[in-house]
């Protein structure tokens, strides 16, 4: 996988799961490799119990943006989506995600200071309800 050359944004994501899926980057990557990529598209998984699992190298190009992969690291929670319909969004990550995202960002910030954090659907023409929050309140 190549590397890349600039890191211009830090992009949270979910995996659009229902809260009672307790999965992680063993069925992340099997997803992802059935859509044709080359294993998981995200640099970070973020388990529904704060666990930490990691995904493509921290400095690879990364398949979770259409666009701004070669300029963005991607963490995803596990969740997002309500429990009887997939197609609807919800807010539904864990204390012990935020947590650990939290940390994930902080940390992330200092090796990369000018990469801007935001949700999926803050990305220009993006028209998903990703990360199924809104990033730039839950920051401030």
């Amino acid at each position: 996988m190549a590397n890349r050359s600039s890191t211009d944004y830090i992009v949270i994501h979910c995996t659009a799961t229902k809260p009672s899926m307790d999965i992680g980057f063993t069925e992340v990557d099997a997803w992802h490799r059935h859509r044709g990529f080359l294993g998981c598209g995200y640099q970070i998984i973020i388990k529904r119990d704060g666990t930490l699992e990691e995904g493509r190298p921290i400095d690879a190009v990364g398949a979770h943006a259409r666009g701004f992969n070669h300029k963005s690291i991607g963490i995803a929670l596990v969740g997002g989506v309500t429990e009887d319909d997939v197609k609807v969004s919800e807010n539904n990550f864990t204390p012990e995600q935020f947590s650990t995202l939290a940390d994930v960002v902080t940390t992330l910030q200092l090796t990369y200071p000018t990469a801007e954090v935001l949700g999926h659907r803050d990305l220009p023409d993006v028209q998903k309800d990703c990360p199924s929050f809104d990033v730039r309140e839950w920051l401030s």
